[in-house]
């Protein structure tokens, strides 16, 4: 079964706000081996949303909508829907009374311009609302209505002419509290005892170190059109994440054939994968430190204190991560770490020298087994190539490495921190014996 999601309101296509209801309708959909090929988003418009159905109507099974059933003027989902299957709106009496019972309930009088959310399609069935004043719109239309659909639609049906039969559209109001409500108690039930059964999974695996196209490289071509089960890729703050999606009678079917693909992904990338779903960097970092029972504290020289906030969210207990200093100038990192005069002045000529400083100072301040240490950041629009270093420290000596500060002003951070946490992870995870201390070793990138 292949299906749509709309979103509906003015407030979605002119940016005013985020559509997450789509998000969560299509991965409910997948729970349900129901493929979503497409995501349309159209405004409180009439003919506009008609054509949208039509269109459709003319390539899926089935089209979940949300938004547009309100009581207002520019509420128009319920009318769309009947424009577009060529039917009148009806009263349905028994959904009127039940609207005036829940105004009642709250000691109100029903508005009549409510009266419209008791209007459905001919032919169509209510699904009940049980705590809001908008029921849903449950109704089938047969293909043969929009025959002068575009050309472009009628050829996605390919040889199967998918114009032939009918398309369940299943209209849902936009508040996400009630739309959800309303999919679990009646909508999913009825979808998944037509649907087949069938269960859609996915499975994300987390790299980082290389670019997008290098790493793409580096897999024997599971990332094909048409493979199965599909691998997609992703890239955000030069996080890369593998995407394996798999569709199978079951969710233990559809983990049995992912499973090959991901032993395939782990032996070709090796220490580049560091972790799955939504694993980040410092989550692979703290595992790693509290399988080995050390502690970690941190030492950052710029803007935003990101690896502190990172990994003081992957270590809520406090048990691996102890804290550290974020510092904005010099003199508050000589008066925080009590490093050299020189080196906080700028008369280090690359920056190994002060981030290792900063590192061991920090380990030894903190009592902890590791420290980290970055910065400083280059100033806004600094001429390139800029770099950024970094550094860790074990109670034997420190570890320098640095990387090309790049990118926008946005994601620059970003990526300078998560570079300092692959330097730790990578020592700790390459070390002969990780539950070892880690051997004095000189480190750049």
């Amino acid at each position: 079964m292949r299906a749509e999601v709309i979103s509906v309101g003015d407030e979605l296509t002119s940016g005013q706000r985020l559509d997450t209801n789509s998000q969560w309708l299509s991965e409910r959909l997948g729970d349900l081996g129901i493929h979503v090929l497409y995501h349309t988003t159209v405004s409180d418009d009439q003919e506009a949303h008609a054509r949208v159905l039509r269109e459709a109507i003319g390539r899926v099974d089935l089209v979940v909508s949300s938004g547009g059933l309100g009581p207002t003027a520019d509420d128009l989902t319920r009318h769309a829907i009947a424009q577009a299957a060529g039917v009148e709106l009806v009263l349905d009496e028994a959904v009127l009374d039940r609207i005036r019972g829940l105004f009642g309930r709250r000691g109100r009088t029903m508005p009549p311009s409510n009266e419209v959310q008791a209007m459905f399609p001919r032919g169509s069935r209510v699904i009940p609302n049980p705590h809001g004043s908008a029921p849903g719109i449950d109704i089938d239309i047969e293909r043969s209505i929009v025959a002068d659909v575009h050309a472009h639609a009628r050829e996605s049906a390919g040889a199967n002419d998918r114009r032939q039969g009918t398309v369940r559209i299943i209209a849902l109001p936009g508040v996400p509290s009630e739309l959800k409500e309303m999919w679990q108690e009646t909508v999913e039930p009825h979808l998944r005892a037509v649907s087949g059964g069938g269960v859609i999974l996915h499975r994300r695996i987390k790299c980082f170190g290389v670019g997008e196209s290098d790493l793409e490289q580096m897999l024997p071509d599971l990332i094909r059109r048409g493979r199965e089960p599909t691998v997609g890729i992703t890239v955000h703050r030069a996080t890369i994440t593998l995407r394996i999606t798999a569709a199978g009678s079951s969710p233990e079917a559809c983990r049995a054939a992912i499973g090959p693909t991901a032993r395939t992904i782990y032996e070709c990338l090796g220490d580049l994968a560091f972790g799955e779903e939504d694993d980040e960097l410092q989550h692979a970092l703290v595992r790693i430190l509290a399988a080995q029972g050390k502690r970690l504290a941190v030492a950052e020289w710029g803007p935003g204190g990101l690896l502190s906030k990172w990994l003081g969210g992957a270590d809520p207990t406090a048990a691996t991560f102890v804290g550290g200093v974020v510092v904005r100038s010099s003199d508050a990192l000589r008066r925080a770490l009590g490093i050299e005069q020189k080196l906080v002045e700028g008369r280090d000529p690359d920056g190994a020298n002060t981030v290792a400083a900063m590192a061991t100072a920090c380990r030894e301040r903190f009592a902890a087994d590791y420290a980290l240490a970055t910065g400083p950041y280059p100033d806004e629009g600094h001429t390139s190539p800029a770099r950024i270093y970094f550094a860790w420290a074990d109670a034997g000596t420190s570890h320098t490495g640095s990387a090309v500060y790049a990118g926008h002003s946005d994601v620059a951070p970003a990526r300078a921190a998560k570079q300092a946490l692959n330097h730790l992870r990578l020592a700790l995870v390459q070390a002969p014996n990780p539950k070892s201390q880690i051997p004095n070793k000189s480190q750049s990138g």
